[in-house]
């Protein structure tokens, strides 16, 4: 019996087989990552959400804007004659959790930042079709009406701190005045205002 044969007739060999050889090839894969400076540093420019954008980041999750929206575009001519410069590692690197996506019910969000003014995202949040007739984009009105909670904002600061962010303690401290009497919806517009500008120059 030749050694093939072997292995494909003995389960547990080959399991272990496969195990060993999908391991292998992953730890190829992506430890090099961990050591290249283009997925592991930001890009030029690149800040940390301000506590306004990072509360309306959270919003953003918590509405489920994410299902039908991707931020990730793909090196392809189709992508980037339509969104713009495809996406980078290093655009990412203060975002937890990534939004990247594939679901595209609605167009990727990625490079939205400082196409429109701020009043037109306002009115497509309330009502998309007042913008967008053919939108199946659901409204939010009551992110005008929500006030932001500003107790946690301190501690996620903190919390993002420790995982790499670089928060100043003065920054953090200030977090609670820079919410104090904005609504849901100045949140919302912030975040998606700072969307994929620090490439803007590259497109």
């Amino acid at each position: 019996m030749s050694a093939h044969e072997k292995v494909e007739t003995n389960l547990g060999l080959l399991i272990i087989l496969v195990i060993l050889t999908v391991s292998v090839g992953g730890l190829i894969e992506i430890v090099p990552l961990y050591f290249m400076k283009s997925t592991t540093e930001p890009v030029a420019g690149l800040k940390p959400y301000t506590a306004l954008q990072l509360t309306g980041r959270d919003i953003y999750i918590r509405e489920g804007c994410n299902t039908c929206h991707s931020q990730m575009i793909r090196p392809f001519r189709a992508e980037t004659e339509r969104y713009g410069h495809y996406s980078v590692a290093g655009e990412f690197i203060y975002d937890r959790p990534f939004l990247w996506g594939s679901k595209r019910t609605g167009p990727d969000l990625q490079r939205v930042g400082g196409r429109y003014s701020d009043e037109w995202h306002r009115v497509h949040l309330n009502n998309p079709r007042d913008v967008v007739p053919e939108s199946i984009m659901p409204g939010f009105p009551w992110l005008s009406e929500n006030k932001i909670d500003t107790s946690d904002i301190k501690a996620k600061m903190r919390t993002l701190r420790k995982l790499g962010h670089p928060y100043t303690d003065q920054e953090i401290e200030d977090a609670p005045a820079q919410l104090e009497g904005k609504t849901e919806m100045d949140a919302m517009v912030a975040y998606l205002q700072s969307l994929g500008r620090s490439l803007t120059s590259r497109r």
